[in-house]
């Protein structure tokens, strides 16, 4: 009975399938699938032009690494400029350290994010600083002097170290960048000559405190010491930044600027 039952044609009822025949030349099976063309939406707006419609999953890749990784778009747009104050608290304490250790030359690590948010800080920082405790210090020297001398506050210094130290904290690296871009011997950033030479003020910042003490020698061998430590750190990392060996006399002149506006900080505001 069971042989004659498995004789019978099953083909034409419902629900039956199909068996699988082997291919006898080889023992595996084979099968293809239909070539998948996947698609993204929404459609190019060219219309009928050329590279319209949909685009493949292939052509993503090269879209993206065509595009450019600046983020400039023009002067007068402020989102240009948002990328030069992409850093938080740690990234700056550890910039405003690394001012303080002029020896090592390590400030070159700032060429992958340099920022203005220091130079924006420290300088305007140190405008106050220069104003009030400018005062005070006037203030302390007159009364260790004749203390029956009358005293009033001078408002000029809050407009001379503005124009000081934001004149020099722009229009010192802008001159230097140019002239190190006219000579060849690097490819820094302006944006990176405005952050070193903006973390470089910081140390005016904590000295002007101690220039408050009233004995006018010690003031002088404060503001020296200040000056020189704050002019190797430009001089150093403006050497490391130069290829070639024959342009010392601009990382000189570097040196002796910054060492100057030490001395003019002396000499105007803590006389």
């Amino acid at each position: 009975m069971d042989e004659s039952y498995a004789g019978l044609a099953t083909s034409h009822l419902l629900g039956s399938v199909p068996a699988v025949t082997e291919n006898k030349e080889k023992n595996t099976t084979s099968y293809e699938a239909p070539n998948a063309n996947l698609q993204i939406f929404p459609p190019n707006s060219n219309g009928g032009e050329k590279g319209g419609g949909y685009q493949t999953v292939g052509s993503t890749s090269e879209t993206f690494e065509q595009q450019p990784a600046n983020n400039w778009r023009g002067v007068f747009n402020i989102a240009s400029y948002t990328q030069y104050f992409n850093v938080d608290t740690d990234v700056i304490l550890t910039r405003l350290l690394s001012s303080l250790y002029p020896h090592t030359g390590d400030f070159s690590k700032i060429d992958a994010n340099p920022d203005l948010y220091g130079l924006i800080w420290i300088s305007t920082t140190l405008v106050f600083v220069l104003a009030a405790l400018g005062n005070c210090a006037t203030y302390l020297m007159d009364k260790r002097t004749d203390s029956s001398t009358s005293w009033a506050f001078n408002v000029s210094y809050m407009s001379l170290a503005a124009y000081s130290v934001y004149g020099y904290a722009i229009l010192v690296p802008l001159a230097f960048y140019f002239l190190i871009q006219y000579l060849g011997t690097a490819n820094a950033s302006l944006v990176r000559y405005w952050c070193m030479w903006g973390y470089s003020l910081f140390i005016f910042v904590a000295a002007s405190f101690l220039l408050l003490i009233p004995v006018e020698a010690l003031r002088w061998i404060i503001i020296v010491l200040v000056g020189g430590y704050s002019a190797c750190f430009v001089a150093f990392n403006l050497r490391s930044n130069m290829e070639g060996s024959d342009f010392s006399l601009v990382v000189v002149a570097a040196f002796l600027l910054q060492l100057a506006l030490a001395i003019f900080f002396k000499v105007y505001f803590f006389p």
